[in-house]
Parts: structure tokens; C-alpha cells; sequence
């Protein structure tokens, strides 16, 4: 069975290497110039650079990290965001270390008590609850965060209101409970020692397995099977129309002393242009003089001038996604997967995770 993937990101390097060890011929294609997609990795002054944006690997899934963990050693990084919220850095998602830097202490003291009198501890309770309860002061404080953490990052990451994007998305936005600043709970967190290139290309390295870099797809490629990790709206010619998403544009600064922030990650939710400021340095504790930071400004996907990077949630889109799917199902050949052939964000466990399930589905 010759197998051609067209798309060499964690989605399409992790089925590559799944068909390979069943036995089975794969080719590989990428248009861009390297492997591992959007979680490409350099080294530049001794720092591994994440040229696509700040990415943590986390997951609860065993399966999946045991896949994983093959072609890497893990740095145990837990990843911890902070934002610049009524001019204090503090942490996000909101808990209650992050209510008792903002707000005066007889304050914070008696919101703390509701939200453990109410909830418990070491729960997420999404905002939508809080409105629900009979009570100003978590009626307050759900208005606070939905207003300084929410709205307005929002704004600038999808260029739409909460509502214009999905109704209920403003409602899951949770307050943590707890006194855990981590930004994930999930067992297993880290970054792969070396980078995540190197983790793909040791994921690549089978004998079974034909990578072919800067090759855009073309219909008179010849194979048995295809597996389309591209946007599904390309590959039918936009028949129906583009399917939208929201794009990224990152500026990279090298500064001449040791250190910017003192996290991986902080947001800035009403300030500034742009949402975030990575630095990279902290994900593998790498030792440099210098450190190097992206920021990190959302923009609207234009066809030809950058990158897809988040399909944008809404029943309109989710309608024309259905349209897509329809025609896909006519495709006896062809498999459509990973975050543009799915028109859904995926974590990269969620990725390798919906890669494990279509190899199961394809080989029974």
C-alpha cells in the first residue's frame, strides 16, 4: 500500500510512523522548507526558539504519551502564564493567589471564603456559575474577570466579541479554586530535550518512510491512499467558499542581558496591540547571556500572505465545514485529519490522539 501524506507536522509525522511500523510505504510532503510544522524549533545564542509561537506539551492520556515519549526525553517543565492585569503581573487562569494580588486583602478574604463555601477547592468553576449565584460579590467578581482577563483579548486574538465567536465560550471561562499556578493540571507535561524538531525527525527516521520538503501537492501524484492534513476547503478547490481562520504574526527580539520576564508566557489582555510575550529560555532552562522573546500579534488568515493557525468557532463556519465534510465523504481514497483537515484546534496530545484513533480505524 503506498501511502501519501501531504502535511509533515505533529499530525502527519505521528501517522507517518504509525503506518510505517505496520509495515507499510509512506511519502511525506510538506510545502515549507522544513519538518515538524508549526512546532518547528531552532537554536540561536544556545536558546531553543519556537519559530511558530510558545508550544508546551501536556496530556493525560497515557497512550499518547507513551507514543511520544519514544522519540524524546522529557525536560519536566510545568508551564505557569501570568498577565498584566490593573498593572499587576499575576496569574492566569485567575485563582485565588491571582485574587489576592489584585484585590485589598478584607476583599479578597471574603471573596476566597464564597468561592470555598460554594465550590470547594481545587475546582473550576466557569464564570456562567458565578453569575448564577445569589451573591454581588461572585456576581462581581465574574463580571472582573470576564472584563479584565476575557473580553478584551478576545477582541484582538479573534477580532470578534465572545458572542460573535460562539455565545457559550464566555460562560466556561473559569476561576480555579486553588492555590495551583500552573496554567495545566494535566499528569504529564514537558518539553522534548533538544526541541521538538528533533523529536519529529526521530519520529521520521523508519525506513519506511519518505519525507519530500518544499513539494506542494499536485493531483497527478500517484498513491493508493491519501492522508490530507491541509486546510479541507483547498483541497476542493474552495468549491464552497473559504473556510476563515485567524493568523499570528510574531516579532522576535534578542535582549543583551539574562532575562525579560520571569515566565515562559505573559498575556496582555487590555494593553498593547499585541496578546503576549513569549520567552524561551525557560522551557529547557537553557543558560545564555542574552534571551530571546516573540510577540505575539493576532491577525485576520489572508490567503497567500500567512499562515492558518485557529479555525474560528461559529455555527456559520461550522455549516460550510459540514458542506466540506459532505464531499470529503465521496473521497474513498482520501483521509482528511489533523487541526485544517478537521476545521479544529487541536492541542498536540488531541492531535497524536486523533492520529492514533484513524490508524485503529484504517487498519481493522
Amino acid at each position: 500500500m503506498k501511502n501519501l501524506i501531504v502535511g509533515c507536522g505533529i499530525s502527519g509525522a505521528a501517522l507517518a510512523r504509525m503506518l510505517a511500523e505496520s509495515g507499510e510505504q509512506v511519502t511525506i510532503i510538506d510545502s515549507k522548507e522544513h519538518i515538524a510544522g508549526n512546532i518547528y524549533d531552532y537554536y540561536q545564542d544556545g536558546i531553543c526558539v519556537h519559530k511558530y509561537g510558545t508550544h508546551i506539551f501536556h496530556t493525560s492520556n497515557k497512550a499518547v504519551w507513551d507514543f511520544v515519549s519514544r522519540f524524546c526525553q522529557w525536560y519536566p517543565y510545568q508551564h505557569q502564564v501570568r498577565g498584566l492585569i490593573d498593572g499587576q503581573i499575576v496569574p492566569i487562569p485567575f485563582n485565588l493567589n491571582t485574587l489576592h494580588a489584585l484585590f485589598p486583602k478584607s476583599m479578597a478574604d471574603k471573596i476566597e471564603q464564597k468561592l470555598l463555601d460554594n465550590f470547594g477547592l481545587n475546582v473550576k468553576v466557569p464564570i456562567l456559575e458565578l453569575r448564577k449565584k445569589d451573591d454581588k460579590d461572585l456576581q462581581f467578581l465574574a463580571q472582573y474577570i470576564y472584563e479584565k482577563i476575557f473580553l478584551e483579548y478576545t477582541l484582538k486574538q479573534w477580532g470578534q466579541t465572545p458572542d460573535e465567536i460562539d455565545p457559550s465560550v464566555s460562560g466556561r471561562v473559569p476561576v480555579y479554586v486553588s492555590r495551583d499556578n500552573r496554567y495545566f493540571q494535566d499528569k504529564y507535561q514537558g518539553i522534548p530535550i533538544g526541541g521538538y524538531t528533533a523529536m519529529v525527525k526521530k519520529m521520521l527516521n523508519h525506513k519506511n518512510i519518505t519525507v519530500k520538503l518544499k513539494t506542494p501537492f499536485n493531483k497527478n501524484m500517484k498513491y493508493d491512499r491519501l492522508f490530507w492534513s491541509g486546510s479541507i476547503d483547498e483541497f476542493f478547490d474552495y468549491q464552497y467558499g473559504e473556510l476563515p481562520y485567524r493568523s499570528e504574526r510574531f516579532e522576535f527580539i534578542s535582549f543583551p542581558y539574562s532575562k525579560f520576564q520571569d515566565v515562559a508566557v505573559v498575556n496582555y489582555p487590555c494593553n498593547y496591540e499585541f496578546t503576549r510575550i513569549g520567552e524561551y529560555k525557560y522551557f529547557l532552562n537553557d543558560q545564555s547571556p542574552k534571551t530571546i522573546v516573540s510577540y505575539e500579534f493576532p491577525e485576520p488568515f489572508e490567503n497567500g500572505k500567512n499562515d492558518r493557525y485557529y479555525p474560528i468557532a461559529n455555527d456559520k463556519n461550522a455549516a460550510l465545514y459540514q458542506k466540506y465534510l459532505k464531499l470529503a465523504a465521496k473521497q474513498g481514497n482520501v483521509y482528511f485529519f489533523g487541526r485544517l483537515g478537521d476545521y479544529k484546534y487541536y492541542d498536540m496530545d488531541k492531535a497524536i490522539a486523533r492520529c492514533i484513533d484513524l490508524f485503529k480505524g484504517i487498519k481493522r
